[in-house]
């Protein structure tokens, strides 16, 4: 292709998405500086994949409107020094493509030249043989390429970006002992050979030129930036609310306090903060005076690598946040979260993920309206390295049909997309008593009045007061109205208000009314709703 436009930076994101989860543990392996904690891969990973959610969460009128989506949401969910600098690469593309309707070659290379910029700016002490070298070399070989064919500036790009990557052993000295290259340089390099297929429509892939040899004890006691192996902790937050003024002087106060200081925006109204310090509150006091901090993280270098050995004890857990039903999902061997019990608060969430102790924790989620505090929660886990993915499911019948596939010897990602697509196959239902007075889809509902449910929306309305009676005939009534598009089982989830005998009551109506459709009840407990349903 000669033009990107927003459906192509799409493809390039997913795809720098699924390069980077295939290039995870081999950039992890090679991260010596400037801390050998082993997470630049990870944290660019999360970072890409902040981005690309962001993208999806919004319209794509434009190649700019994409750009900015990716780089608002990179810098929302940095990680890491790597984190930052994507976010800020991301935000020069877009600063660059502002004004035109989509990406030529001359665009590209002033977009590389502006994201050049920018990620070294926001470095406090650039250092040469890192990612910043492999980004300048790549800004500067686009800048003279002859041709202002877009295939022929990336291509370029990419092979400028390459060669450089092979040369950081020899520009620092701590690569050369380990005898790795830059972890966050062959990021980089990831993302523009990536950026190169997608282009150029061929596989594009660069090798390690240095050699990966076996990590000895002395590379994993490198000393990181000049100076600052005396500083004990790495602090990061998000800032919002924040003028140009309050930044300049956020950046004075946290250079007093240490070192490998970024404080870098999105150009708009979001910043993110990252400083190795050994005060942490003061450091968080900084921002506190500059604006809003919020997503404070904070790591001890000291404990990372072992921490990293030692916090984790099996590779995999599922973690179902539902309201009762509780028995049932760790009967399947589940970790649960009962909404009946608790209110979903981040903190609360939060240590039942790490409450796990797994490396890789798949969150299935019973109910929608607690999904902002999950997504917080979430993003702690992330931050302190565990790897977290919400499958998207939205009843406790879409949990459970998401559990009823995990199989762990299956590759992580693998497994949450067939959980994933189990639960999007599965139609879930609800009956319960209306609380409130509202106005439904079909007609008004008064407190006491029974509703059935299909996909979140009131489908049946059945005036109150509830009797046995009246329950057990709109739970058939709601079990045919989702059966009237098929499906082939039928799982139900009784209630603390079930009447007694509905499961066997529904037994003998699908008996009749559906005999080749297969039913199976099972005891939940939940407070909120009579009945849950799951058509498959």
């Amino acid at each position: 292709m000669q033009v990107m436009d927003a459906v192509a930076v799409r493809r390039w994101a997913d795809a720098c998405v699924r390069s980077l989860d295939a290039n995870r543990e081999s950039i992890d392996q090679i991260n010596v500086f400037p801390v050998p904690d082993g997470d630049t891969g990870t944290n660019l990973l999360h970072t890409m994949q902040s981005a690309l959610d962001a993208l999806l969460r919004s319209p794509m009128t434009t190649v700019g409107d994409a750009l900015s989506a990716l780089a608002r949401g990179a810098l929302a969910g940095a990680r890491g020094n790597s984190g930052v600098i994507l976010s800020q690469v991301l935000r020069g593309l877009a600063e660059s493509v502002q004004e035109v309707s989509v990406v030529t070659g001359s665009a590209l290379r002033k977009a590389l030249q502006r994201s050049d910029e920018l990620a070294t700016a926001a470095v406090s002490k650039p250092v040469a043989g890192t990612v910043l070298t492999v980004l300048h070399a790549a800004a500067e070989a686009a800048r003279d390429c002859p041709s202002d064919d877009l295939d022929e500036i990336v291509m370029a790009a990419s092979r400028a970006g390459a060669v450089a990557l092979a040369d950081t052993p020899r520009q620092l000295a701590v690569l050369a002992k380990a005898g790795v290259v830059d972890a966050g340089g062959r990021g980089l390099v990831v993302l523009l050979d990536t950026l190169a297929a997608v282009i150029t429509g061929q596989t594009v892939e660069t090798p390690m030129d240095a050699p990966l040899l076996p990590r000895t004890p002395e590379s994993l006691t490198t000393e990181r930036e000049s100076g600052s192996s005396e500083f004990e902790y790495e602090v990061m937050y998000l800032l919002d609310g924040t003028a140009e003024e309050a930044v300049a002087e956020l950046r004075g106060s946290l250079n007093m306090l240490g070192d490998c200081v970024s404080v870098v925006g999105d150009g708009a109204d979001l910043w993110t903060v990252h400083v190795h310090c050994n005060d942490i509150g003061a450091a968080i006091e900084a921002g506190v005076r500059a604006g809003r901090p919020h997503r404070i993280t904070v790591a001890r270098f000291a404990d990372q690598i072992a921490a990293q050995a030692s916090r984790f004890v099996r590779d995999r857990a599922i973690v179902v946040v539902v309201s009762g039903a509780v028995d049932l999902f760790r009967a399947e061997g589940a970790a649960v979260f009962d909404l009946a019990s608790s209110l979903a608060t981040p903190t609360d969430l939060l240590s039942v993920i790490v409450s796990t102790r797994a490396r890789h924790v798949a969150v299935l989620p019973g109910d929608p309206d607690i999904r902002e505090a999950l997504d917080e929660a979430v993003a702690y886990a992330q931050a302190a390295g565990q790897d977290v993915v919400v499958v998207p499911t939205f009843s406790p019948v879409q949990a459970l049909a998401a559990l009823a596939v995990h199989d762990s010897t299956r590759r992580a990602g693998d497994d949450v997309v067939a959980m994933a697509e189990a639960a999007a196959a599965t139609r879930r239902g609800e009956l319960s008593i209306a609380a409130d007075e509202a106005l439904t889809w079909v007609g008004r509902c008064q407190p006491g009045d029974l509703l059935g449910m299909l996909d979140g929306e009131v489908v049946l309305i059945e005036p109150g007061p509830a009797s046995p009676e009246s329950l057990m005939d709109l739970s058939c009534r709601l079990i045919d109205r989702m059966l009237a598009g098929g499906g082939e089982l039928v799982t139900v989830i009784l209630g603390a208000d079930s009447p007694d005998g509905l499961a066997d009551v529904l037994e003998d109506h699908l008996r009749v009314t559906h005999p080749e459709v297969e039913v199976t009840a099972y005891p939940g407990g939940q407070p909120d709703a009579v009945i849950f349903v799951g058509v498959e």
